[in-house]
Formats: structure tokens, C-alpha cells, sequence
């Protein structure tokens, strides 16, 4: 065996893909809850004009929450392989990263604030890109080092 593996017979690059991603299909979930999305009412399908907020903190919308569900999904499906867990712990990073840079770009009310997204948004995307890339790269370490 080439990795560690927890009880759950998952490598901790799979664990960590697989929480990250169960953690992404829940805040899609929970964007679609009212109450826990306060102002639910006004929450557009797309658009800086969405009014609903993810906590009362995040601004979120109908595409926003469907982007963190198939996200999640996605994390969920990739952490059954080693390989797939890291490329989905650091590529999503490296989106998540890209998504801070733009979202540091475009001004919240312009047209191109699609998504739609503010400044806890922005942050929240900071340190979830840095947490990921370093979750792929720390937990994928020592497979990388045992099979030269």
C-alpha cells in the first residue's frame, strides 16, 4: 500500500475531498432554505441583484447554491480515487483562487457580477482556495514520495 488509509479504508487526500465536497452539496442545500437564507423572497436566479443572503452574511443565488451543489457532487464522486480527490482538492483551489481574483475585480453591482457575489464572498473564496490547494498538496505528499 503505497498511501495510509483511515478506518474508512480512504486515503486523507480521499477523506478531505470527500468532506470538502459534502460540505459544498450541504451549503447548496442550505442556500435554498428560508430562514437560512434570510431575504429568500428576493433571491434572483442570477445577477448582483439577488437579495437573498446564505447566514444573512453571503450573498446567494438560485445559480449560486445549483453551483455549490454540483461543486460538492463532484467532490464527492472524485474522492473515490487518490488521484481524483487531489486534482479535485487543488483544482478547485486553484478555481476558487481565480474566483477571489475576479471577484476583487468586478464591482458588485456591475452586470458581470454574475454569480452574484460580495465581500464576504470574496474572502470566503480566499481562504477556501488557500485551504484546499494545501489540503491536496500537504495530504498527497506521501504517496508522492513512496513511489519513486
Amino acid at each position: 500500500m503505497d498511501s495510509p488509509r483511515t478506518a474508512a479504508g480512504r486515503s486523507p487526500v480521499q477523506l478531505a475531498a470527500f468532506v470538502v465536497g459534502a460540505v459544498f452539496v450541504l451549503v447548496g442545500v442550505l442556500g435554498f432554505i428560508p430562514g437560512v437564507t434570510t431575504n429568500y423572497d428576493e433571491m434572483g436566479f442570477a445577477g448582483h441583484q439577488s437579495g437573498a443572503l446564505l447566514l444573512n452574511v453571503f450573498q446567494v443565488s438560485i445559480l449560486h447554491n445549483i453551483v455549490h451543489l454540483l461543486f460538492g457532487i463532484a467532490g464527492i464522486l472524485l474522492s473515490r480515487t487518490w488521484s481524483g480527490a487531489r486534482a479535485f482538492l487543488i483544482g478547485g483551489g486553484v478555481v476558487y483562487l481565480l474566483l477571489w481574483i475576479y471577484g476583487m475585480l468586478v464591482a458588485h453591482d456591475s452586470p458581470a457580477n454574475f454569480v452574484p457575489l460580495n465581500a464576504a464572498d470574496n474572502w470566503l473564496h480566499l481562504v477556501l482556495a488557500v485551504g484546499m490547494i494545501a489540503l491536496g498538496l500537504l495530504l498527497s505528499r506521501r504517496r508522492a514520495t513512496t513511489t519513486r
